[in-house]
């Protein structure tokens, strides 16, 4: 098959930078639910701005491209260890080429490979089937939304709906959960595929397999069919919204499979998927290797998602130069928008472990600074200097632990991230005078722009290309205050409302 390695990184490269066509329909029935003018509304203009630039740019959606897993169906004969072989050295280009940002740490170590090979890094599916094809699926599932991932085992109390039995109901009491605890952290508006059945192991695995159904398809289970449907419908009453923002738009898809199960075991694992739905599938010539047809491509797709500018300036917006003083930050309240000019640094959790237990080189001065919650994806240039090409947020809630020592430490005014944070963190908001401000997560082509140079890194040998403290220099970096130095959270605000709405479901009937 002399063109099967190409065809791969093909797939590799077009799952990362396009989304397809039934979740671009999706993401526009969203847009229409939104208020414009509210956050929801700005967070899915930005959205729908960050896709159409992918395309244009031939880079990744969302800089986080997870964990590459393939479901591959082959015929009777073929190499699967050549396949394997092939698909690693796909994986290796697109990872120099920056289609895929590396991603393949040591468990213990934290050692990154660089290329995205690893011990069982990437996951690959074979399975036999009758077809003269070979059908190669992909999906590239973001850690942020890889977390918010969730098993339940029935019986069990779920909070916020009491009791759940080992029937549907009780079933149907996991999924509002499983919705409701991403809140913010999983990119909403997303995606679940569920797995009933199996064991723990095979149970998220038929989830994850629910994520390759179109969101337009109809489960054959007459009984499931109604349960997605009656699972969008109340998830979204729960008003969570684009982001955590609040809003109408919380969930766009729900797929349901089942599988038999032993005795002692009742599992629903629930698989969730940020708005960056990237998952694609080609059908392979077995002889040549060559892409004969596309899956997930509609002839009537949508082209263009753009239907503003993304955070569109009114001249209300409050600019930020760093370094920012404490006065400006004491300011600002919950809502504000801001604009942030000058320099800018990256810090994730190897960052934030390190820098609990070890300063900062003599050459760094953090006082007044901006710390961007991001692993971008970054390219070497031919002078030696590097360019950065995606770097929206991560997901914030890892540094919880650390976020108010180190903004203490530091001297750090303002946080940058999704999700939110919690009481700790608030708390040391007040304390020290700085911000949490949020990023619209997956927007990773829109904040790119935004990054004028890279002025250097630090812990690049150490922790890879993801986890260094990057140095940025930025113009007119957009964010909004969900967290300020007054004590006052959206996030907290979002999630109990939306537990409280929860709660109305535990005593309906059915």
């Amino acid at each position: 098959m002399k063109n099967f390695r190409e065809s791969i990184l093909t797939l590799i490269t077009e799952t990362s930078a396009n989304l397809p066509s039934d979740v671009r329909c999706a993401i526009s029935r969203a847009i229409d639910q939104e208020d414009p003018a509210s956050q929801a509304g700005l967070a899915m203009s930005t959205i729908s701005v960050n896709i159409d630039m992918a395309v244009d740019n031939i880079s990744p959606i969302c800089q986080d491209t997870g964990m590459p897993t393939f479901f591959i169906h082959t015929p009777r004969g073929v190499d699967q260890l050549q396949m394997k072989k092939e698909i690693e050295e796909a994986i290796a280009e697109a990872s120099r080429s920056g289609k895929l940002r590396p991603n393949a740490v040591d468990a213990f170590t934290g050692k990154n490979s660089g290329n995205n090979l690893g011990d069982h890094f990437p996951v690959i599916h074979f399975e036999p089937w009758e077809k003269s094809e070979i059908e190669v699926k992909l999906i590239l599932k973001g850690g942020g939304c890889e977390n918010k991932n969730i098993q339940y085992s029935l019986p069990m109390e779920i909070p916020g709906l009491g009791s759940a039995s080992r029937d549907l109901e009780g079933v149907r009491k996991c999924l509002l959960h499983a919705v409701y605890q991403a809140q913010g952290q999983g990119c909403s508006p997303g995606f679940i595929g569920v797995g009933i059945g199996g064991d723990r192991t095979s149970g998220f695995e038929l989830a994850k397999k629910q994520l390759f159904r179109r969101i337009d398809d109809h489960n054959p289970d007459s009984e499931l069919d109604l349960l997605e449907q009656d699972i969008l419908r109340k998830a979204n009453t729960m008003e969570i919204g684009p982001m955590g923002f609040g809003g109408k738009t919380t969930l766009l898809g729900c797929k349901i499979g089942k599988s038999h199960r032993v005795p002692a075991s009742f599992y629903v694992s629930v698989a969730y998927n940020c708005w960056a739905y990237r998952r694609l599938g080609v059908l392979l010539d077995a002889e040549t290797g060559s892409i004969v047809h596309w899956q997930y491509r509609d002839s009537d797709e949508i082209k263009r998602m753009a239907r503003g500018e993304g955070i569109p300036l009114t001249g209300r917006e409050v600019v930020l130069q760093a370094p920012v003083t404490e006065e400006q930050i004491r300011s600002l309240k919950v809502g504000d928008m801001v604009l942030i000019n000058g320099e800018m640094h990256t810090g994730r959790d190897a960052f934030h472990h390190y820098i609990m237990h070890h300063d900062l080189p003599e050459h760094l001065d953090t006082n007044g600074g901006v710390l961007f919650h991001c692993g971008p994806v970054v390219l070497k240039n031919a002078d030696g200097s590097y360019r950065v090409t995606a770097a929206g947020p991560t997901t914030s809630s890892r540094e919880e632990p650390y976020q108010a020592d180190v903004i203490k430490k530091l001297g750090l005014r303002a946080i940058i991230g999704k999700g939110g944070m919690g009481p700790k963190t608030l708390k040391g908001l007040q304390d020290h005078g700085a911000v949490y401000l949020n990023a619209i997560g997956g927007a990773a082509q829109y904040y790119a722009r935004c990054i004028e140079k890279v002025t250097g890194v630090d812990f690049l040998e150490e922790m890879g290309v993801p986890e260094a403290m990057w140095h940025l220099q930025v113009n007119a970096f957009p964010a909004i205050v969900t967290m300020d130095s007054h004590g006052n959270s959206l996030h907290s605000r979002i999630d109990e409302e939306s537990l409280s709405r929860l709660g109305k479901f535990a005593t309906e009937s059915h």
